[in-house]
């Protein structure tokens, strides 16, 4: 695996390539000087915690064959303050789920996910504390 990240302004704006060419943008605070044209970096984390946790969570309830009509999780954490690097000291995930569903089987996937699978999630816990719940709707 490989990314290649390039430089597209005079401040901290940047572009993150694979290797199929796929991109995404990144940016700093504007408090230090960013143009808060994209993501910062600590923000991309979370969204690659929800985004690996919502692809287990998706093919686990397709196994127990439940009817997941849509799926939304919000991802929000707490910084260490006054201190550098401000690292996250703890990280909340919380499932919106749609659809009729087993509540067993969705709290079994999401259980699954976090503990087990989510390979964001596992590299995570290591150094922050990471909770997470579930709603059906």
């Amino acid at each position: 695996m490989e990314v290649t990240i390039k430089r597209i302004d005079d401040a901290f704006q940047m572009e993150s390539t694979n290797d199929t060419e796929n991109t995404v943008q990144s940016d700093g605070s504007p408090k230090i000087g960013g143009g808060n044209k994209a993501m910062r970096p600590m923000q991309m984390v979370l969204a690659a915690l929800g985004s690996c946790s919502s692809i287990d969570v998706i093919h686990l309830l397709n196994k127990q064959r439940q009817a997941l009509d849509d799926i939304h999780i919000k991802v929000s954490a707490q910084r260490a303050e006054d201190q550098v690097p401000a690292v996250f000291t703890a990280i909340q995930v919380h499932y919106h789920v749609f659809g009729d569903l087993e509540e067993a089987k969705v709290e079994k996937a999401c259980r699954l996910s976090m503990e087990k699978y989510c390979s964001v999630s596992k590299m995570l816990e290591k150094s922050v504390n990471i909770t997470w719940s579930y709603q059906i709707n």
